[in-house]
């Protein structure tokens, strides 16, 4: 799994050493403490003590409260940061996410008892790498098993985002969920959507880019949440395919096995596989035989839709909707001409829509053939020659005696094709064309956009 991030280790380890010294507990606590045991790479370092945020202030002065009253504090050293937290026992959750009543604790014990899953009560001294454990969290991970602390109704009634985060740790750590948990999440998954949409937003990017997304997508469904946050992609299931394209079944199952075969994917990515089929369950249709016809620009709308509800960025939508919308350009590109050819390979994120194909082609037909084609002819043309510098501007056509109107930038894209096809290289040339293509300068139907 690599190394741990050895800068945050390093100031939580301080921060223990110097709450110790002052004459307080202090601990690493939750899910460092479980990815250290697995050995896997932590993404942050916690810390529990039983000093109150008074007491922390005075010990780091530069301290930063995250969460006064629950008394959680960010110490920041050098790029690093690290929670520190006191021990602390809540009460009286009234919306699902924030208790009403939080006292602090002097006892570790009572402490992991608010916390959401076993696996995530762990303590551990970074000194003596002692481990305590008050709920058989050690025992679960070594069963691989994703359990609550206590009565799961009652731990997913005091925080619904709890719901999602049990389906998103089985997923990425490969773990399965305690029968009675899987239970409880079917019952009450309807709560999720109480759930504020960027929370859920960042939950489900986890699941899709930090572990088996495949897995994450199928907890989801089984545990009756992707019904709940994404009933178009839950349509997908028992949708028919084309069996001379899509021998592996239905579109659920396409997309299902195009999640297990990716490998460290970006956010958008996930998201461009998980959703390029998202329209043809609304565009099937039998003919001469299994059609979806439009499903890709009709797709890309839904992804937008989609993606806007959870509150996903901008630019993360506009990426997304991209992908969904060309992936099947494809099955066009032998036969584009080349200046549309070299257009569709230099498009942002191309690399992505290519990756996007290629899983999209070996979770069906498995012919690669186009994809082999891209990537020769990537390798083959120069990357100045795919975006070359515009030959002339509107500035040059105006000193060339055109006068401004709308046809101008029918004009300049009629130039940079023929300059991406070879057929003008200078400035000269391509005004020479621009006379010939439509007209010398003065002509009325310059003026007008004829």
């Amino acid at each position: 799994m690599g190394a741990v991030d050895t800068s945050a280790e390093r100031l939580a380890h301080h921060i223990v050493a110097r709450l110790r010294s002052a004459g307080a507990k202090a601990y690493l606590v939750g899910g460092c403490v479980r990815d250290l045991l697995l050995g896997r790479r932590p993404k942050d370092f916690d810390v529990a003590t039983d000093a109150t945020p008074d007491r922390i202030l005075t010990l780091f002065p530069d301290a930063r409260p995250v969460g006064a009253h629950f008394g959680v504090m960010l110490v920041n050293r050098g790029g690093a940061q690290v929670e520190v937290a006191t021990f602390r026992s809540e009460t009286s959750y009234s919306d699902g996410r924030r208790p009403g009543q939080v006292r602090f604790e002097s006892d570790p014990g009572k402490d992991v008892l608010r916390r959401d899953f076993t696996i995530n009560a762990l303590l551990q001294d970074p000194q003596t790498g002692e481990v305590l454990d008050f709920v058989g969290g050690r025992k679960d991970l070594e069963a691989r098993v994703v359990r609550t602390i206590g009565d799961p109704e009652q731990r997913f009634r005091d925080d619904h985002l709890r719901l999602i985060r049990a389906v998103r740790f089985a997923g990425v750590l490969g773990f399965h969920i305690e029968p009675a948990t899987m239970e409880a999440v079917r019952r009450m998954a309807s709560l999720i959507l109480r759930v504020a949409a960027e929370r859920v937003r960042d939950e489900l990017c986890r699941l899709l880019t930090e572990g088996d997304a495949r897995r994450g997508a199928e907890l989801l469904e089984e545990s009756g949440l992707l019904i709940q946050l994404l009933p178009e992609v839950a349509a997908m299931k028992g949708v028919p395919q084309p069996p001379q394209y899509h021998p592996e079944g239905d579109v659920w199952i396409h997309t299902r096995m195009m999640l297990g075969m990716m490998r460290e994917p970006t956010v958008t990515l996930a998201l461009g596989v998980l959703l390029h089929d998202v329209g043809k369950p609304v565009t099937f249709r039998v003919a001469e035989r299994i059609r979806f016809d439009g499903h890709d620009a009709l797709g890309a709308r839904m992804a937008a839709e989609i993606l806007g509800r959870l509150r996903f960025a901008n630019e993360q939508i506009r990426v997304t909707e991209r992908l969904v919308a060309d992936h099947l350009r494809f099955k066009d590109v032998t036969q584009m001409r080349e200046s549309t050819l070299k257009k569709f390979l230099r498009q942002p994120q191309f690399e992505e829509l290519l990756e996007l194909h290629r899983l999209d082609c070996l979770a069906s037909h498995g012919r690669l053939e186009n994809y082999e084609f891209v990537r020769r002819k990537l390798s083959e043309i120069p990357a100045e020659r795919l975006s070359p510098p515009r030959l002339i501007t509107g500035a040059d056509l105006i000193r060339a005696g055109y006068a401004p109107g709308p046809l101008f930038r029918e004009i300049l894209d009629a130039v940079e094709e023929a300059q991406l096809e070879s057929r003008v290289e200078t400035r000269e040339q391509a005004l020479a064309f621009v006379a010939s293509r439509f007209g010398p300068a003065g002509e009325p139907g310059l003026q007008t956009g004829r």
